[in-house]
């Protein structure tokens, strides 16, 4: 097993316990105590779990995003493969829109060089990444600036989004799940999201594995809602059966 794949492992197996003993991720894992210590330093270090005697347990209090800096460093395999899958779908001269988030991020550095659109964010990030590249235009909505993610957001935000109609949206996500649909962590950010969601002739959310059937405090729209949804691997029937009920398609490697 890959080093990668095993600290996914490892945060995903955090994530779904509280805590976990460093016995349990030997036996989970297939390798020796001292490895599963020194992918737990590593991990700490990123901030992507706390370590406590005899295991490991989450950094943020269920109901709260981990920080970028730990989402940024965990699922990177994930996030490439869907990027991957996202800039498959774009055709030049197409306006886009590209949310916020690691996700996000991650589908504007695998747009092809010699793509040529516009790019619509909210994201700083997303427009560093593209704002040197010839042939696109970016357009950054402005408004409240949140930390980590480099998010704007409020009236600003919405009131760009409000008046732009992409031909394709990528949407982060906090949470996606059957019933509760689309869900994030940041209140300020929903209203720009459902606008860009509203007015895009296509819009996919962007949610690795781990997202799947998770439910994050805020909805944002049902599953209806939206196109489809784009991840690396189709792990939750139930959300997949109600993306595909909807009219929508799932696209995973």
């Amino acid at each position: 097993m890959l080093p990668v794949v095993r600290h996914d492992a490892i945060v995903d197996a955090v994530n779904a316990a509280s805590t976990i003993s460093t016995d349990e991720l030997v036996r989970m894992l297939g390798v020796s105590a001292e490895t599963v210590r020194r992918d737990l330093a590593l991990l700490e270090e990123r901030g992507a779990i706390r370590r406590v005697h005899g295991g490991a347990a989450t950094v943020a209090p269920r109901g709260e995003e981990p920080s970028f800096t730990e989402r940024a460093g965990i699922h990177r395999p994930a996030k490439s493969e869907m990027a991957r899958l996202a800039a498959g779908l774009l055709e030049s001269g197409q306006t886009v829109t590209i949310d916020i988030g690691t996700s996000a991020v991650e589908v504007a550095r695998a747009i092809p060089h010699g793509w040529r659109g516009t790019v619509a964010t909210p994201s700083l990030l997303v427009a560093v990444e593209l704002a040197g590249r010839p042939g696109i235009d970016v357009l950054v909505s402005g408004g409240r600036v949140r930390g980590g993610d480099l998010a704007c957001s409020n009236g600003h935000a919405k009131a760009m989004f409000t008046d732009l109609y992409a031909d394709i949206a990528f949407i982060g996500s906090g949470g996606v799940d059957a019933t509760a649909g689309l869900t994030d962590y940041h209140l300020d950010e929903v209203d720009a999201r459902r606008t860009i969601i509203a007015n895009s002739a296509r819009s996919f959310i962007l949610a690795d594995s781990s997202k799947l059937g998770q439910i994050a405090p805020h909805r944002v729209c049902g599953l209806a809602a939206v196109s489809g949804l784009i991840t690396e691997r189709d792990s939750a029937p139930a959300v997949t059966a109600a993306i595909r009920e909807a009219g929508g398609v799932v696209l995973s490697a």
